[in-house]
């Protein structure tokens, strides 16, 4: 089994000003260059949305070899306003990322994203796919009303995981509790700070619940700190807005870029995104390489999943350009 590599520390990191909101402030995207400045460009796309960048993210990639670039986006992790809604949708997120290839001078990068990072690179892709050399997905979410639906509404992972969904909505009213999302996204945009905490502290259970293959039940921290408030708020505000792809699907534009050389890797036991829509993306990009790992769930933190990560990063680093 593969592991991560060694830790690294960034060689530059900034925060990229960006349009100014009505209200006078700008968004400021962090992001941060590791690895080898002359190496292969990839850029890293973070789940959530809203969960930001951490340490681990730097580690799927031969620092010696790759130019590793990951970015926080809009309102999420390091960048600024923290938690900010404003101005924050997919097609601002697709253009602070070519901003970032812009300043950089890049002229063609890798795209690597998991979950909600593997949609930003499918939406990346269709709209500037003359700037991306390959692309590795990892858990495919698609962003449709059913995928939304599956982790967030009764009848999808809640059939699975009964006694956890039961611990999400029992205190609901009895009309909100087969689709809490609004429910929760009021509580957390009031402005009582407490009940905003304590409701993204359940939000946090339900989603740590199903997010790995695991042996044991999931046991959440008695001594957690205050919720994730930033990204709690703007993974609601994606799902409530069907991460503002319902106009434009990103199943119907596969045909568009399954040219470009692909890796699509998912777990069997993926509760949080069923496999199903890897494999739905895969019947229209045959020229891809598909990976089902046979006892893997979501995290890609899970062992099986950062082997095939790591031996397919490594596998893309040996070809020739």
């Amino acid at each position: 089994m593969r592991t991560l590599y060694p830790d690294i520390e960034p060689f530059h990191s900034q925060l990229l000003s960006r349009e100014e909101m009505p209200d006078g402030r700008r968004h400021e995207v962090y992001f941060e260059q590791c690895g080898n400045p002359q190496g292969i460009p990839v850029i890293f796309l973070h789940g959530g949305p809203g969960s930001g960048c951490r340490p681990q993210h730097r580690c799927y990639f031969d620092p010696t070899l790759y130019h590793i670039i990951l970015f926080d986006q809009r309102g999420c992790g390091r960048s600024l306003p923290s938690g900010e809604l404003e101005h924050n949708t997919t097609d601002y997120l697709i253009a602070d990322m070519e901003a970032i290839r812009t300043l950089l001078n890049i002229d063609k990068w890798m795209l690597f994203g998991g979950s909600w990072g593997a949609t930003l690179a499918l939406a990346y892709a269709r709209q500037y796919s003359q700037h991306v050399s390959n692309i590795v997905l990892r858990g495919t979410f698609l962003g449709r009303q059913q995928d939304i639906d599956w982790v967030y509404s009764a009848g999808g992972a809640s059939r699975v995981f009964a006694e956890a969904w039961h611990a999400l909505v029992k205190d609901l009213p009895a009309t909100e509790q087969t689709k809490p999302l609004a429910y929760y996204y009021q509580q957390l945009t009031q402005s009582d700070e407490q009940q905003q905490i304590e409701t993204a502290n359940t939000l946090q259970n339900w989603e740590a619940t199903i997010v790995m293959l695991r042996e044991q039940h999931y046991q959440p921290d008695i001594e957690q700190s205050a919720g994730p408030l930033a990204h709690s708020r703007i993974q609601l505000h994606y799902a409530l807005n069907g991460c503002f792809l319902a106009d434009k699907p990103l199943l119907e534009s596969i045909e568009k870029i399954n040219q470009i050389p692909a890796v699509i890797i998912h777990g069997r036991y993926d509760m949080v995104c069923p496999m199903q829509q890897s494999w739905e993306v895969y019947q229209r990009w045959p020229k891809a390489h598909f990976e089902v790992l046979p006892l893997a769930g979501h995290a890609a933190s899970e062992p099986a999943i950062i082997d095939a990560l790591v031996r397919t990063t490594d596998r893309l680093a040996s070809q020739p350009t």
